[in-house]
């Protein structure tokens, strides 16, 4: 079979496995952050001699539940405890698995635009790319470590700040949709590592001790709780910078990694209205909503600030078809020509042109995702061209 066929079907599996253990752990996490924030004080003296600090009942599919949360940890532990760390290490190992699939064997393609950086060889640009993955959890751990626990503020604007300097410096160096990708792979890897280095840790300890019969420290939950919360802050700037890496008019953007830190921002902004309401309901306090506001406020500069310019009025007739076919040929016809075509898709005939023309379309004119990394040097006019040339055909 073709490699290039396998390769494909290791894509969508490798992308498949990696959204079902991503979903399994945000939703997850979204849920313990809720839960956590809505919890009150138990009113049955049974609970507070028991240790519990706050309780929660809800309704879901049909019947009640009554989750419970002991401040530091229970007088006994039971036989049976569930731990939530898989979902975290599959996520994580799925989306670096599709990481080097996609990006690091294609390296020169990939992650290397001679326009933006002229990286030495493709070995060297892999090199810088994981430098930006795992370096980025040792700058932020290190920030968590000299804070500590109750500077939650302090440690929020240094991280701010060094996610900021490190989506410009990932910008500067590799090809659009590479930088967004290795910025929210970065953050994704800090978010795993918490679990891996704090959380789960943490909580074996308090075992440890409980089973020892010592006194559990509360500082393990409190750490645990930060890295917890500061997870959920990330979950959104990941998720929308992976989103981001198929729309080229994004990760093409002139200024774009002012566009990647706004596009972030608005999602930390937004998931802090979330967050906060859930305090706020139990307080009976007004919701920060303002936070929402102005996250949503971001995401409408960004979109009149990349706003294409109207396109001139055309008396012309649209191109013909033999017209955009010699254009493929110069643009487009080395990667999807007659022999291996990238994706299976070949455009060196009129009629595969006219056949894959709604394809063509979408990717180069709407998505501007094609060229790769405009390698061929398609400009804004020619797009346009092939658009009045789609738009006549209807």
């Amino acid at each position: 079979m073709d490699s290039g066929y396998l390769l494909d079907w290791a894509n969508l599996l490798l992308r498949w496995a990696h959204v079902i253990t991503a979903i399994a752990w945000i939703g997850s996490s979204f849920y313990f952050v809720f839960l956590d924030s809505s919890l009150t004080p138990p009113q049955d003296e049974t609970l507070k001699a028991k240790g519990v600090n706050g309780e929660l009942w809800a309704v879901h599919g049909g019947g009640f539940y009554h989750p419970q949360k002991y401040l530091v940890a229970p007088k006994t532990l039971p036989d049976k405890l569930h731990w939530f760390f898989w979902e975290s290490y599959s996520t994580w190992l799925t989306g670096f698995a599709l990481f080097v699939l996609l990006y690091l064997v294609n390296a020169g393609s990939f992650l290397v635009d001679p326009r933006v950086h002229a990286w030495s060889s493709s070995g060297a640009a892999v090199a810088g790319s994981l430098g930006f993955v795992f370096g980025f959890w040792f700058v932020y751990d290190a920030i968590g470590r000299v804070c500590g626990v109750g500077r939650d503020r302090l440690v929020a604007v240094l991280v701010a700040l060094v996610v900021v300097g490190m989506s410009w410096a990932a910008c500067q160096l590799f090809a659009g949709r590479a930088a967004f990708l290795i910025v929210g792979a970065a953050l994704a890897t800090a978010m795993s590592a918490n679990v891996l280095v704090w959380i789960i840790p943490g909580q074996r300890k308090v075992i440890a001790q409980m089973k020892a019969g010592q006194p559990v420290d509360p500082v393990h939950g409190q750490r645990g709780k930060q890295r917890s919360v500061h997870n959920t802050y990330f979950t959104l700037p990941v998720l929308v910078a992976m989103l981001s890496n198929h729309y080229g008019w994004l990760t093409g953007a002139p200024n774009n990694a002012a566009v990647l830190v706004l596009l972030m921002l608005a999602g930390a902004l937004i998931r802090h209205a979330f967050v906060a309401r859930h305090r706020a309901l139990v307080l009976g306090q007004a919701t920060p909503w303002w936070t929402a506001g102005l996250g949503v406020a971001l995401i409408l500069v960004l979109v009149v600030g990349l706003a294409p310019a109207p396109a001139p009025k055309q008396d012309a007739p649209p191109p013909s078809t033999a017209q955009m076919q010699a254009l493929m040929q110069q643009r487009c016809v080395a990667c999807h020509g007659s022999e291996s075509p990238q994706k299976g898709l070949s455009l060196h005939t009129e009629a595969l042109l006219e056949q894959h023309a709604a394809a063509v379309y979408q990717q180069v004119v709407v998505e501007k995702r094609m060229p790769l990394n405009n390698a061929t040097g398609l400009t804004e006019d020619e797009r346009r061209l092939l658009a009045r040339w789609f738009e006549g055909r209807r």
